[in-house]
């Protein structure tokens, strides 16, 4: 299957874009894709060989799921790339626009449960709602 891929312009410095991408204090804060989940917890050693596991689960309860990955390439303010338990890789781009603006762009291999347009939508749902925290906070 062909990755999938996003993308999305945030009005805010790359420093400021990285810094709220990585830091779990701000992870926490964005990272679900509707406002029925949440992300009630974020551990990140970003770092080449580092891990990280983010917790997503239902508002109410009913489901929930840990998301994690170890890092392949880590270069501040520009790149992460990393793979998950299942091989999948991911490749995130920070570009530095102008000084107030950042271009991210994540391309993903998709997973055989879910149809890609669901993939599609549910990644681009939570980089949408980084997008506001950014750009609100």
């Amino acid at each position: 299957m062909e990755p999938i891929k996003i993308d999305i312009t945030i009005l805010a410095p790359v420093q400021k874009v990285w810094e709220y991408y990585n830091e779990p204090k701000h992870i926490v804060k964005w990272n679900f894709a509707h406002e029925t989940w949440q992300c009630p917890s974020s551990e990140n050693d970003l770092r080449v060989g580092g891990k990280f596991k983010t917790r997503m689960e239902a508002k109410d309860g009913s489901f929930g799921f840990d998301f994690e990955g170890i890092y392949d390439e880590v270069i501040p303010n520009e790149r992460i790339e990393y793979h998950m338990e299942d091989g999948r890789k991911v490749d995130i781009f920070f570009d530095s626009v102008d000084e107030n603006t950042t271009s991210v762009k994540i391309t993903f291999d998709p997973e055989k449960q879910n149809s890609v347009e669901m993939q599609r939508d549910g990644w681009y749902a939570i980089l949408n709602n980084f997008h506001k925290y950014v750009e609100n906070n």
